[in-house]
């Protein structure tokens, strides 16, 4: 028997609710996790009978089972920090959960984690695992009739060029999403882009804690991003106004669109999750460095360190070497630090900075969510997240841009791509103009929405105005 067996003690208490917990990795996290909340618990009467009553009865109904919520709402265990009702429903329920995003609170819980109430919840049965929305199919026309009248070529050809600028518009959370909010976003062919943050203002988010150690999956960033707000709410709350369709087509005849939903010479194209939901590829100014990260993980940081274990989980730029980088991009990618967590959930894409210089996206989903010009730049400053990609409101423009042509549907390839820069920002507001000045950037590419367009593509043929080989 060594010396740290012979010390070490596990209460009875700690003993029964470990012969609940699910899984096998992180086992003395687990254990101290687990007796940092019985030593909570007992300060409370009855609160221990109803964990245990809880764990052991999973389909009966069972009270809140609370703790105080710290200053910052995260609970330190060891020297990892976390949200207290993700890392009990990891050690409990669910032991492959990365982050809050995945968890929804039952209508019957009393002190959910997001009520922002002195209490917190972390009984594991008062949440349930949020699942990825089923998109409905795109029904394409099986014969490509199109009325030449609609097309989109003349808009995204002449208007759209008016109005995006030279360079880039900025934007910083939360300043400028504030702004943007609070008018409804129109457009029209004579008007310009009234929600778009001018060469004046910035874009920026509120804090929130981050993670102090970005190899732990137990310390994945766990504080809800400000531009996250659950689909009940959406309702009863203030939200951002979309960016009105008129700006993606003009209006079709009723008929077309009745004709198209009825008939039966459309092809439904449904949408595929793909094996790797991303990639990501790295740049130094306009040269492209190393080989693309293949994405399976939901949940991937970006960093600047040197782990060379090929972790599916990290994509280390640190690593990567460039016989042409000058003293500008050394200096930068020694400040990418703990770079970015990209997660994917519930069919929307998260960007939350862990690095403590900000970060800089391009993503023209984002842009439209909140009503910013296509091309608008927002800064996410240190330990602040945003929400970039939402695969539910591409659905709808997708399943819109069918009936407007091949070239409407083929414009959204742009919004499939994101572009993020670390530290340097690029834009109207900064002496770089275009994201190939910056040092050090990455591209994501989006898998599943790509692999949806290239279906509903290869089912449309091609377009409808010819080009010739002397044009």
């Amino acid at each position: 028997m060594n010396v740290t067996s012979l010390f070490s003690f596990t209460s009875p208490a700690v003993k029964r609710l470990l012969g609940w917990k699910q899984g096998d990795e992180e086992e003395k996290w687990a254990e101290k996790a687990v007796d940092a909340l019985v030593k909570k618990l007992k300060k409370k009467k009855g609160a221990m009978e109803e964990l245990e009553r809880a764990l052991s009865c999973p389909g009966q109904p069972s009270n809140c089972v609370t703790i105080p919520r710290s200053l910052d709402g995260r609970l330190q265990v060891s020297h990892r920090k976390g949200l207290p009702h993700v890392i009990y429903c990891r050690v409990w329920r669910w032991p492959d959960l990365q982050s809050h995003h995945e968890l929804k609170a039952l209508e019957c819980c009393e002190y959910p984690f997001g009520s922002k109430q002195k209490d917190v919840c972390i009984n594991p049965y008062h949440y349930k695992r949020v699942d990825s929305p089923v998109l409905p199919p795109v029904l394409v026309p099986r014969n490509s009739e199109f009325n030449a009248k609609h097309t989109m070529l003349p808009r995204f050809r002449n208007p759209l060029q008016q109005n995006e600028p030279h360079m880039p518009q900025n934007a910083t959370f939360p300043e400028s999403f504030a702004q943007a909010n609070t008018v409804p976003f129109l457009h029209s062919p004579g008007n310009s882009y009234p929600n778009s943050p001018g060469s004046g203002s910035t874009i920026t988010f509120p804090h929130s804690p981050s993670s102090s150690d970005p190899g732990s999956p137990f310390q994945m960033p766990e504080t809800p991003p400000p531009a996250y707000m659950p689909p009940e709410e959406q309702m009863t709350q203030d939200c951002p106004q979309p960016m009105d369709t008129n700006l993606l087509a003009p209006p079709l005849p009723l008929e077309n669109n009745n004709r198209a939903v009825s008939s039966p010479d459309v092809q439904p194209v449904a949408y595929e999750e793909p094996k790797y939901w991303c990639s990501i590829v790295y740049y130094e100014l306009n040269n492209r460095v190393g080989e693309a990260f293949q994405a399976s993980s939901t949940s991937v940081l970006v960093d600047g360190f040197t782990d060379p274990s090929n972790n599916r989980n990290r994509f280390c730029l640190g690593l990567l070497s460039n016989v042409n980088r000058n003293s500008t991009i050394e200096n930068t990618r020694r400040h990418i630090g703990k770079g970015v967590h990209l997660y994917y959930v519930g069919g929307e894409v998260y960007a939350e900075c862990l690095s403590d210089s900000s970060i800089f996206v391009q993503s023209r989903n984002c842009n439209y969510q909140h009503g910013f010009h296509p091309t608008t730049v927002c800064k996410i400053p240190s330990r602040c997240s945003l929400k970039i990609f939402n695969n539910q409101e591409f659905a709808e423009l997708l399943a819109q841009s069918v009936n407007h042509g091949f070239e409407a549907v083929y414009e959204l390839t742009k919004m499939c791509t994101i572009r993020m820069s670390f530290v340097k920002g690029w834009g109207a507001e900064y002496h770089r103009q275009d994201v190939t000045s910056t040092p050090c950037w990455i591209e994501i590419h989006l898998h599943g929405p790509l692999q949806w367009l290239d279906k509903v593509l290869t089912q449309m043929g091609s377009p409808h105005n010819p080009i010739s080989s002397v044009s």
